[in-house]
């Protein structure tokens, strides 16, 4: 049996540069706040809560420790609250994110309708958004776009598929001509993210069984999984070593593995091991 890795997977600079960030700050400042998971991978969370790492609860800001403000970034209301009772904030901010939510709050100051490409979820969107001040909107169809609005501002979450958002633009030109004005489009798209979408996009003309390694409700996650099944691929989303099936690599030649942007080498790796253990059983 083949084991097969992507070119291109696991933690981005993004996620390896906040994870640093808040490993410092709590081993220098003590135990710190973070406003959300740092990253949407439960293994990596567990980590960083034995280095002294914890969840905000209930919504309260902390008392005594800073505050950290997580790779997905955060509205303005979060910073003026933090600053107005005296909380120490420690921004740990993707600055591709950064970009996406300045450009967000100059069209809108602007007066464009700001549109966001992605899930009106996703805790990214929502902070893009809340720079808006009210004048932006999720969508992830055409058809939600609102039709009274003229003059818009196109962006896309930073970890969509890039052929999507082409997709979607092309849509809105066709479908909207006629009402648009005027229209902004900012790419605002990971270079990252793409390029382990499209190394995804080969590993899985290459193998028989593709294994994605990732947090479930890791959105870049998820749309390597979607790219891999798109191919035709035997495809497989898994958090951790223990969850693989050796039912899924029966008959298998060529195991083809790769992993999310939040997902550390070391998960990686387990998986690998896991998958060679097996291999080295059935060898006569």
């Amino acid at each position: 049996m083949e084991i097969i890795l992507a070119r291109d997977m696991g933690f981005c600079w993004g996620v390896r540069r906040a994870i640093e960030i808040m490993e410092r700050a709590a081993q220098e400042k003590g135990e710190i706040v973070s406003l959300g998971p740092i990253v949407h991978n439960p293994l990596v969370m567990a980590r960083l809560e034995e280095k002294g790492v914890r969840l905000l609860e209930g919504g309260q800001m902390p008392v005594r420790q800073p505050l950290a403000i997580t790779a997905h970034g955060a509205g303005p209301e979060v910073y003026q609250r933090a600053r107005a009772e005296g909380v120490e904030v420690i921004d740990t901010t993707c600055p591709i994110v950064t970009r996406s939510q300045r450009w967000a709050k100059r069209m809108a100051e602007q007066g464009f309708t700001v549109v966001v490409f992605g899930d009106a979820e996703h805790r990214e969107v929502k902070g893009v958004l809340a720079w808006t001040q009210g004048k932006g909107i999720a969508v992830k169809d055409v058809d939600e776009v609102p039709a009274h609005a003229s003059r818009l501002a196109v962006i896309s979450q930073t970890t969509q598929n890039p052929d999507k958002f082409a997709d979607f633009v092309g849509r809105l030109l066709r479908q909207r001509m006629d009402t648009i004005h005027e229209l902004r489009l900012v790419n605002t798209l990971c270079n990252v993210t793409s390029s382990q979408q499209e190394a995804a996009r080969e590993l899985a003309r290459e193998a028989d069984v593709v294994i994605v390694v990732g947090g479930r409700n890791s959105a870049n996650t998820r749309h390597l999984v979607e790219v891999c099944r798109e191919e035709g691929a035997e495809t497989y989303h898994i958090e951790k070593a223990e969850e693989l099936d050796p039912a899924w690599l029966q008959g298998k030649e060529r195991v083809g593995i790769t992993a999310g942007a939040s997902t550390p080498d070391w998960a990686v790796e387990e998986v690998v091991a896991r998958i060679q253990e097996w291999a080295g059983q059935r060898e006569p």
